[in-house]
């Protein structure tokens, strides 16, 4: 094992995929694959056994579907995080991987370079949430039914007005320093912010917390 890297089990019922990803995971000095998974079943029971820090998760798995896996493993654990797979952009199945507590998905083709640091911005305890994952819950909650849960509607009262507003803005896919500039304040303050957030609402990370804003009714994707 390699000395404080981060742990990676990959899941894919494709044995060419799961080592090439293995290959290109493995040159990284920071990063080791510690298993493989070839189904949704195995998967969540490799995560039990080996507790990795990130699992690469295919999207269509059988025997259990990647979704369900990866709700198991984000129920079932705390320190392990979610990165979903899938083959096409537009795959309608990654809205429900978000909201089951994937951290972001990566297209199968992705490059070296790209792949390694998702890995690790998803092991820091971010998530993947950038503009094209924002537009991508948008469309999908326009397409669904868009009615805000009265639960949900009910948290958002347990933040402040500046909570309120800072999680407005992740949920519209902004990073820390642009909140920042927006709000005219320290990114220090909004990483607080965001921390505070996450713990009030019961959300594992960024990527939840948008899912929980358009969910709740605070952000409407009405413009996008």
């Amino acid at each position: 094992m390699k000395s404080g890297a981060i742990s990676v089990l990959i899941a894919d019922d494709q044995e060419l995929v799961r080592q090439g990803f293995t290959v290109l995971l493995d040159t990284q000095p920071d990063i080791e694959v510690v298993g493989q998974a070839v189904n949704g079943r195995d998967a969540v029971a490799k995560v039990a056994e080996l507790a990795p820090d990130v699992v690469l998760m295919d999207i269509r798995l059988p025997e259990m579907g990647g979704i369900e896996a990866t709700s198991r493993v984000t129920e079932e654990t705390t320190g392990t995080k979610v990165l979903v797979l899938t083959t096409f952009d537009l795959d309608e199945y990654v809205y429900e991987a978000l909201r089951a507590g994937a951290s972001g998905f990566l297209l199968k083709d992705t490059s070296a370079d790209q792949l390694a640091e998702a890995v690790r911005v998803v092991a820091a305890g971010d998530a993947l949430l950038a503009p094209g994952i924002t537009r991508r819950l948008i469309a999908e909650f326009s397409r669904l039914d868009g009615a805000p849960r009265p639960p949900l509607k009910e948290r958002v009262g347990d933040l402040t007005e500046r909570e309120t507003e800072v999680l407005a803005l992740i949920a519209r896919g902004l990073s820390n320093a642009e909140i920042a500039e927006k709000l005219v304040v320290a990114e220090q303050t909004v990483k607080t912010h965001v921390g505070r957030i996450l713990v009030k609402l019961g959300l594992r990370d960024r990527t939840q917390a948008a899912v929980f804003a358009y969910e709740s009714g605070l952000v409407r994707p009405t413009g996008y």
